[in-house]
Protein backbone atom coordinates (compact mmCIF):
# COMPACT_ATOMS: atom_id res chain seq x y z
CA UNK A 1 0.00 0.00 0.00
CA UNK A 2 2.82 2.37 0.94
CA UNK A 3 4.53 1.59 -2.37
CA UNK A 4 1.36 2.41 -4.26
CA UNK A 5 1.02 5.77 -2.46
CA UNK A 6 4.63 6.65 -3.28
CA UNK A 7 4.14 5.68 -6.90
CA UNK A 8 0.96 7.74 -7.11
CA UNK A 9 2.74 10.77 -5.64
CA UNK A 10 5.60 10.40 -8.09
CA UNK A 11 3.15 10.23 -10.99
CA UNK A 12 1.32 13.35 -9.78
CA UNK A 13 4.59 15.28 -9.51
CA UNK A 14 5.55 14.20 -13.02
CA UNK A 15 2.35 15.51 -14.59
CA UNK A 16 2.46 19.05 -16.05
CA UNK A 17 0.82 21.76 -13.95
CA UNK A 18 -2.65 22.76 -15.14
CA UNK A 19 -3.37 26.49 -14.99
CA UNK A 20 -6.27 27.51 -12.72
CA UNK A 21 -8.00 29.41 -15.48
CA UNK A 22 -7.04 30.52 -18.96
CA UNK A 23 -6.98 34.28 -19.58
CA UNK A 24 -9.83 35.62 -21.68
CA UNK A 25 -8.69 36.90 -25.08
CA UNK A 26 -9.99 40.46 -25.38
CA UNK A 27 -9.63 42.87 -28.30
CA UNK A 28 -9.66 46.67 -28.07
CA UNK A 29 -9.94 48.49 -31.40
CA UNK A 30 -8.69 52.08 -31.30
CA UNK A 31 -10.35 54.97 -33.11
CA UNK A 32 -7.16 55.67 -35.05
CA UNK A 33 -3.43 54.98 -34.99
CA UNK A 34 -1.94 54.96 -31.46
CA UNK A 35 -1.05 58.32 -29.94
CA UNK A 36 -0.69 59.77 -26.44
CA UNK A 37 -4.39 59.51 -25.63
CA UNK A 38 -4.12 55.72 -26.00
CA UNK A 39 -0.93 55.40 -23.93
CA UNK A 40 -2.73 54.36 -20.69
CA UNK A 41 -3.90 51.13 -22.35
CA UNK A 42 -0.35 50.31 -23.43
CA UNK A 43 0.94 51.21 -19.97
CA UNK A 44 -1.59 49.03 -18.13
CA UNK A 45 -0.80 46.15 -20.47
CA UNK A 46 2.96 46.56 -19.98
CA UNK A 47 2.44 46.51 -16.20
CA UNK A 48 0.48 43.27 -16.43
CA UNK A 49 -2.66 44.80 -14.91
CA UNK A 50 -5.03 43.30 -17.47
CA UNK A 51 -3.24 39.96 -17.33
CA UNK A 52 -3.61 39.79 -13.54
CA UNK A 53 -7.36 40.26 -14.01
CA UNK A 54 -7.49 37.32 -16.44
CA UNK A 55 -7.57 39.51 -19.55
CA UNK A 56 -5.27 38.74 -22.49
CA UNK A 57 -5.50 42.11 -24.24
CA UNK A 58 -4.82 42.78 -27.91
CA UNK A 59 -4.81 46.42 -29.02
CA UNK A 60 -5.88 46.85 -32.65
CA UNK A 61 -5.04 49.94 -34.71
CA UNK A 62 -8.20 51.71 -35.82
CA UNK A 63 -9.37 53.49 -38.96
CA UNK A 64 -11.80 56.02 -37.54
CA UNK A 65 -14.60 56.12 -34.99
CA UNK A 66 -17.09 54.92 -37.57
CA UNK A 67 -15.12 51.72 -38.12
CA UNK A 68 -14.54 51.08 -34.42
CA UNK A 69 -18.23 51.72 -33.59
CA UNK A 70 -19.39 49.27 -36.24
CA UNK A 71 -16.85 46.59 -35.33
CA UNK A 72 -17.76 46.74 -31.65
CA UNK A 73 -21.45 47.05 -32.48
CA UNK A 74 -21.38 43.90 -34.64
CA UNK A 75 -19.51 41.87 -32.02
CA UNK A 76 -16.27 41.83 -34.00
CA UNK A 77 -14.44 43.37 -31.03
CA UNK A 78 -15.70 43.50 -27.44
CA UNK A 79 -14.15 46.91 -26.72
CA UNK A 80 -13.27 49.98 -28.74
CA UNK A 81 -12.56 53.70 -28.70
CA UNK A 82 -14.95 55.99 -30.57
CA UNK A 83 -16.21 59.53 -30.72
CA UNK A 84 -19.57 59.43 -28.91
CA UNK A 85 -21.51 61.33 -31.58
CA UNK A 86 -20.33 58.79 -34.15
CA UNK A 87 -21.24 55.94 -31.80
CA UNK A 88 -24.76 57.33 -31.36
CA UNK A 89 -25.26 57.36 -35.13
CA UNK A 90 -24.01 53.76 -35.35
CA UNK A 91 -26.41 52.72 -32.58
CA UNK A 92 -29.32 54.24 -34.49
CA UNK A 93 -28.33 51.99 -37.40
CA UNK A 94 -28.49 48.87 -35.25
CA UNK A 95 -25.00 48.69 -33.74
CA UNK A 96 -25.12 47.06 -30.29
CA UNK A 97 -22.87 49.53 -28.45
CA UNK A 98 -22.67 51.07 -24.98
CA UNK A 99 -20.30 53.81 -23.80
CA UNK A 100 -18.60 53.02 -20.48
CA UNK A 101 -16.08 55.79 -19.89
CA UNK A 102 -15.38 59.17 -21.44
CA UNK A 103 -11.78 59.95 -22.39
CA UNK A 104 -12.46 63.36 -23.92
CA UNK A 105 -14.98 64.92 -21.53
CA UNK A 106 -14.57 68.05 -23.65
CA UNK A 107 -14.76 68.16 -27.41
CA UNK A 108 -11.45 68.23 -29.24
CA UNK A 109 -13.02 69.88 -32.30
CA UNK A 110 -11.17 73.10 -33.11
CA UNK A 111 -10.93 75.50 -36.08
CA UNK A 112 -7.55 77.09 -36.88
CA UNK A 113 -6.73 80.04 -39.13
CA UNK A 114 -4.06 82.64 -39.81
CA UNK A 115 -4.84 86.20 -38.80
CA UNK A 116 -2.91 87.45 -41.80
CA UNK A 117 -5.60 85.87 -43.99
CA UNK A 118 -8.16 88.33 -42.62
CA UNK A 119 -9.74 85.99 -40.08
CA UNK A 120 -9.91 86.92 -36.42
CA UNK A 121 -12.79 84.73 -35.26
CA UNK A 122 -15.90 82.78 -36.39
CA UNK A 123 -17.69 85.99 -37.40
CA UNK A 124 -15.04 86.36 -40.14
CA UNK A 125 -15.52 82.82 -41.53
CA UNK A 126 -18.03 83.81 -44.26
CA UNK A 127 -16.51 83.93 -47.77
CA UNK A 128 -13.50 81.87 -46.66
CA UNK A 129 -12.41 78.30 -47.47
CA UNK A 130 -12.27 75.59 -44.80
CA UNK A 131 -10.03 72.57 -45.40
CA UNK A 132 -10.76 69.10 -44.00
CA UNK A 133 -11.62 65.57 -45.21
CA UNK A 134 -15.12 65.01 -46.69
CA UNK A 135 -16.26 62.80 -43.80
CA UNK A 136 -14.73 64.96 -41.08
CA UNK A 137 -17.07 65.35 -38.09
CA UNK A 138 -16.52 69.11 -38.03
CA UNK A 139 -17.75 69.35 -41.65
CA UNK A 140 -20.78 67.17 -40.96
CA UNK A 141 -21.61 69.12 -37.81
CA UNK A 142 -20.89 72.49 -39.46
CA UNK A 143 -24.55 73.65 -39.40
CA UNK A 144 -24.53 73.35 -35.61
CA UNK A 145 -21.32 75.38 -35.36
CA UNK A 146 -22.60 78.01 -37.78
CA UNK A 147 -25.83 78.42 -35.80
CA UNK A 148 -23.93 78.75 -32.51
CA UNK A 149 -21.53 81.26 -34.09
CA UNK A 150 -24.37 83.29 -35.62
CA UNK A 151 -23.34 82.87 -39.28
CA UNK A 152 -25.06 81.34 -42.30
CA UNK A 153 -24.19 77.66 -42.90
CA UNK A 154 -23.78 78.27 -46.65
CA UNK A 155 -21.47 81.26 -46.19
CA UNK A 156 -18.28 79.18 -46.40
CA UNK A 157 -16.88 76.71 -48.92
CA UNK A 158 -15.19 73.42 -48.03
CA UNK A 159 -12.04 72.07 -49.66
CA UNK A 160 -11.05 68.41 -49.42
CA UNK A 161 -7.80 68.18 -47.45
CA UNK A 162 -6.40 64.96 -45.99
CA UNK A 163 -5.73 64.67 -42.24
CA UNK A 164 -1.93 64.89 -42.59
CA UNK A 165 -2.01 67.74 -45.14
CA UNK A 166 -3.95 70.32 -43.11
CA UNK A 167 -1.00 72.38 -41.86
CA UNK A 168 0.57 72.44 -45.34
CA UNK A 169 -2.73 73.51 -46.91
CA UNK A 170 -3.07 76.38 -44.43
CA UNK A 171 0.56 77.43 -44.87
CA UNK A 172 0.29 77.48 -48.67
CA UNK A 173 -3.01 79.39 -48.45
CA UNK A 174 -4.82 76.66 -50.34
CA UNK A 175 -7.40 77.18 -47.60
CA UNK A 176 -8.02 79.96 -45.06
CA UNK A 177 -9.17 77.77 -42.15
CA UNK A 178 -8.66 74.14 -41.11
CA UNK A 179 -10.34 71.89 -38.55
CA UNK A 180 -8.33 69.64 -36.27
CA UNK A 181 -8.27 68.09 -32.81
CA UNK A 182 -7.09 70.26 -29.94
CA UNK A 183 -4.51 67.68 -28.80
CA UNK A 184 -2.54 68.56 -31.96
CA UNK A 185 -2.65 72.25 -31.03
CA UNK A 186 1.06 72.73 -30.35
CA UNK A 187 2.13 71.69 -33.84
CA UNK A 188 0.26 74.73 -35.19
CA UNK A 189 1.70 77.02 -32.52
CA UNK A 190 5.22 75.91 -33.45
CA UNK A 191 4.55 76.33 -37.17
CA UNK A 192 2.66 79.65 -37.19
CA UNK A 193 3.42 81.43 -33.92
CA UNK A 194 1.54 84.65 -33.17
CA UNK A 195 -0.22 84.60 -36.54
CA UNK A 196 -2.27 81.57 -35.45
CA UNK A 197 -5.89 82.03 -34.45
CA UNK A 198 -8.22 79.30 -33.21
CA UNK A 199 -11.54 78.51 -31.53
CA UNK A 200 -12.43 75.29 -29.74
CA UNK A 201 -16.10 74.39 -30.19
CA UNK A 202 -16.55 74.48 -26.43
CA UNK A 203 -15.80 78.22 -26.54
CA UNK A 204 -19.00 78.91 -28.50
CA UNK A 205 -21.20 76.61 -26.42
CA UNK A 206 -20.87 73.32 -28.35
CA UNK A 207 -19.28 70.64 -26.19
CA UNK A 208 -20.32 67.09 -27.14
CA UNK A 209 -18.43 64.19 -25.60
CA UNK A 210 -15.44 63.07 -27.66
CA UNK A 211 -13.47 59.82 -27.69
CA UNK A 212 -14.77 57.25 -25.21
CA UNK A 213 -14.39 53.60 -24.26
CA UNK A 214 -17.25 51.56 -25.75
CA UNK A 215 -18.34 47.92 -25.41
CA UNK A 216 -20.52 45.50 -27.33
CA UNK A 217 -23.87 45.35 -25.54
CA UNK A 218 -24.31 41.58 -25.71
CA UNK A 219 -20.75 41.05 -24.48
CA UNK A 220 -21.41 43.46 -21.63
CA UNK A 221 -24.52 41.53 -20.58
CA UNK A 222 -22.71 38.18 -20.74
CA UNK A 223 -19.43 39.26 -19.08
CA UNK A 224 -20.26 42.00 -16.53
CA UNK A 225 -17.40 41.12 -14.17
CA UNK A 226 -14.77 41.15 -16.91
CA UNK A 227 -16.14 44.43 -18.28
CA UNK A 228 -16.00 45.97 -14.81
CA UNK A 229 -12.39 44.84 -14.39
CA UNK A 230 -11.47 46.24 -17.81
CA UNK A 231 -13.04 49.63 -17.08
CA UNK A 232 -11.52 49.99 -13.62
CA UNK A 233 -8.05 48.97 -14.81
CA UNK A 234 -8.31 51.47 -17.68
CA UNK A 235 -9.44 54.18 -15.25
CA UNK A 236 -6.51 53.37 -12.96
CA UNK A 237 -4.15 53.58 -15.94
CA UNK A 238 -5.41 57.00 -17.03
CA UNK A 239 -5.07 58.31 -13.47
CA UNK A 240 -1.52 56.94 -13.29
CA UNK A 241 -0.62 58.64 -16.59
CA UNK A 242 -2.09 61.94 -15.37
CA UNK A 243 0.17 61.66 -12.32
CA UNK A 244 3.28 60.77 -14.37
CA UNK A 245 3.08 60.32 -18.13
CA UNK A 246 6.74 59.32 -18.69
CA UNK A 247 6.30 55.54 -18.20
CA UNK A 248 3.07 55.66 -20.19
CA UNK A 249 4.72 57.28 -23.19
CA UNK A 250 7.56 54.77 -22.95
CA UNK A 251 5.04 51.92 -23.11
CA UNK A 252 3.38 53.57 -26.12
CA UNK A 253 6.65 54.24 -27.99
CA UNK A 254 7.84 50.70 -27.31
CA UNK A 255 4.82 49.36 -29.20
CA UNK A 256 4.00 52.06 -31.78
CA UNK A 257 6.58 53.13 -34.33
CA UNK A 258 7.05 56.50 -35.98
CA UNK A 259 6.01 58.68 -33.04
CA UNK A 260 7.96 61.68 -31.79
CA UNK A 261 8.22 61.64 -28.01
CA UNK A 262 8.23 65.41 -27.57
CA UNK A 263 5.14 65.79 -29.73
CA UNK A 264 3.34 63.06 -27.77
CA UNK A 265 4.35 64.77 -24.51
CA UNK A 266 2.84 68.03 -25.76
CA UNK A 267 -0.29 66.21 -26.88
CA UNK A 268 -0.73 64.65 -23.45
CA UNK A 269 -0.77 68.08 -21.80
CA UNK A 270 -3.68 69.06 -24.07
CA UNK A 271 -5.40 65.70 -23.53
CA UNK A 272 -5.46 66.27 -19.77
CA UNK A 273 -7.45 69.45 -20.45
CA UNK A 274 -9.86 67.49 -22.63
CA UNK A 275 -10.28 64.91 -19.84
CA UNK A 276 -11.27 67.47 -17.23
CA UNK A 277 -14.74 68.74 -16.36
CA UNK A 278 -16.92 69.14 -13.26
CA UNK A 279 -17.99 65.50 -13.41
CA UNK A 280 -14.63 63.78 -13.98
CA UNK A 281 -13.14 65.72 -11.06
CA UNK A 282 -16.01 65.12 -8.61
CA UNK A 283 -17.87 61.96 -9.69
CA UNK A 284 -15.21 59.75 -11.30
CA UNK A 285 -12.52 59.92 -13.96
CA UNK A 286 -14.35 58.99 -17.17
CA UNK A 287 -17.82 59.98 -15.89
CA UNK A 288 -20.57 60.42 -18.48
CA UNK A 289 -23.35 62.79 -17.44
CA UNK A 290 -26.92 61.89 -18.36
CA UNK A 291 -28.03 65.46 -19.12
CA UNK A 292 -25.05 66.09 -21.37
CA UNK A 293 -25.78 62.83 -23.20
CA UNK A 294 -29.36 63.97 -23.84
CA UNK A 295 -28.02 67.19 -25.37
CA UNK A 296 -25.52 65.23 -27.48
CA UNK A 297 -28.32 62.96 -28.69
CA UNK A 298 -30.44 65.97 -29.70
CA UNK A 299 -27.47 67.55 -31.47
CA UNK A 300 -26.75 64.37 -33.42
CA UNK A 301 -30.41 63.81 -34.23
CA UNK A 302 -30.69 67.34 -35.63
CA UNK A 303 -27.50 67.44 -37.70
CA UNK A 304 -26.54 63.85 -38.43
CA UNK A 305 -29.89 62.11 -38.16
CA UNK A 306 -30.98 58.94 -36.39
CA UNK A 307 -32.22 56.07 -38.57
CA UNK A 308 -34.03 54.49 -35.63
CA UNK A 309 -34.44 56.73 -32.57
CA UNK A 310 -33.69 55.13 -29.20
CA UNK A 311 -33.60 55.97 -25.51
CA UNK A 312 -30.23 57.67 -24.99
CA UNK A 313 -29.98 56.15 -21.51
CA UNK A 314 -29.40 52.76 -23.18
CA UNK A 315 -26.31 54.16 -24.91
CA UNK A 316 -24.12 54.56 -21.84
CA UNK A 317 -23.44 53.21 -18.34
CA UNK A 318 -21.33 54.59 -15.50
CA UNK A 319 -21.95 51.58 -13.22
CA UNK A 320 -18.57 50.04 -14.02
CA UNK A 321 -16.57 53.11 -12.99
CA UNK A 322 -14.59 53.23 -9.75
CA UNK A 323 -15.83 56.40 -8.05
CA UNK A 324 -12.71 56.55 -5.88
CA UNK A 325 -10.66 57.38 -9.00
CA UNK A 326 -11.09 61.00 -10.03
CA UNK A 327 -9.41 63.32 -12.52
CA UNK A 328 -6.71 65.41 -10.84
CA UNK A 329 -7.33 68.93 -12.15
CA UNK A 330 -4.15 70.18 -10.44
CA UNK A 331 -2.16 68.33 -13.12
CA UNK A 332 -3.75 70.35 -15.93
CA UNK A 333 -1.71 73.30 -17.18
CA UNK A 334 -3.68 76.50 -17.58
Amino acid sequence: MKALRIAGLALALALPAVPCAAAESVNLILNWTPTADHSPFYYAKSQGWYEKAGIDLTIEVGKGSGVSSLKVGSGGSPFGIADLATMLVAKSKGADVVALMSIYANTGQTFYWLKSYGVNGPKDFPNHKIGNPPGDASRVMWPAFAKAAGIAPDSVSFVNVGPTAKIAALKSHTVDIISDFYNEHDLKVIEFGADLGYVNWKDIGLNPYGNSLIVNGAYFAKNPKLVEEFVKISQKAYAACVADVAPCLKALLDQASGLDRENQQRQWERIKFLMTDDFTTTKALGWIDAERMKKDYELVQTYLGMEKPFDVNTAFSVKMLDTSIKMDASKVKK
